[in-house]
């Protein structure tokens, strides 16, 4: 097992932890939210044998503690995966990242487009209008109030129930490993928004692959609208799926479509 270390201490003084396995070109693995890492790891695990694979735990999340809630944005997000390569002297980095890591990898692709050189969209998330906005916000406020107060695993109770066994596995499994305090504080990221249209990612040109997820927060017809809308999007045959309990269930139903994917671009 590698160690969890520190890849980056950002000019706010918190740090983000993680791990690298692997060697070759550089891939920046993101997870979920709710999860850590770990969460990825057997699918870094897969694709070690041909890259060096960074699995950080985003801030807020695992041991990447960050209980401040206005450094929880997503323009800092990105600039998170950004200091990453610089800090592992890369000018540019393959980005896969689930849900929550999925949005950060192509806002990355949006602001950043030098530096992405494919990306990966696990269970992409939900884009939402304006009012289903505003009532996950509210959710969002919610969860962040129950951390404080009671704790991690009464503030999961207004989401797990309604989650695939997959992703809710890959939650309660991180729990333990998380801060409630940090939880809570990522919980802001309710109060940013990532898009306020599908159709502006239009304007991203780098590959990227799109997985297919299947619940409200993650539809799958939103896959096949970014993959439409992006002008280099393609999407896998492998989706999301009520059969996936486990990472290792992720990694072996994901790792063939993304090896080839990364293999042709």
């Amino acid at each position: 097992s590698v160690a969890v270390r520190t890849l980056h201490v950002g000019d706010d003084g918190w740090p983000l932890m993680g791990e690298v396995v692997g060697r070759g070109e550089l891939i920046i693995m993101l997870h979920g939210g709710g999860p850590d890492h770990y969460s990825m790891r057997p699918l870094a695990d897969r694709l070690a044998n041909r890259y060096r694979v960074v699995l950080p735990d985003i801030r807020g999340y695992g041991a990447s503690r960050c209980p401040d809630p206005a450094l929880h944005r997503w323009d800092q997000y990105v600039a998170d995966v950004i200091a990453i390569m610089h800090a592992l002297d890369a000018p540019s980095a393959h980005l896969v990242g689930a849900g929550l890591g999925g949005t950060i990898a192509l806002r990355t692709c949006l602001q950043h487009p030098r530096s992405a050189r494919s990306a990966g969209v696990l269970s992409a998330e939900a884009v939402e209008d304006d009012a289903d906005k505003a009532a996950d916000t509210e959710l969002m406020d919610r969860f962040a109030e129950r951390a404080r107060s009671s704790g991690l695993h009464a503030a999961w109770e207004l989401f797990v129930p309604h989650l695939q066994p997959l992703i809710a596995n890959l939650v309660t499994e991180a729990i333990p490993r998380t801060d409630a305090h940090s939880a809570a504080a990522a919980a802001a990221i309710g109060h940013d928004r990532a898009f306020a249209t599908v159709e502006d990612l239009r304007c991203i040109d780098t590959a990227t692959l799109v997985i297919a997820g299947d619940d409200t927060r993650h539809p799958t017809q939103l896959a096949h609208s970014l993959a439409d809308v992006l002008p280099r999007g393609v999407i896998a045959e492998a989706s999301m799926s009520y059969e996936l309990v486990d990472a290792e269930d992720m990694a072996h139903a994901f790792g063939p479509a993304i090896e080839e994917f990364l293999l042709r671009t």
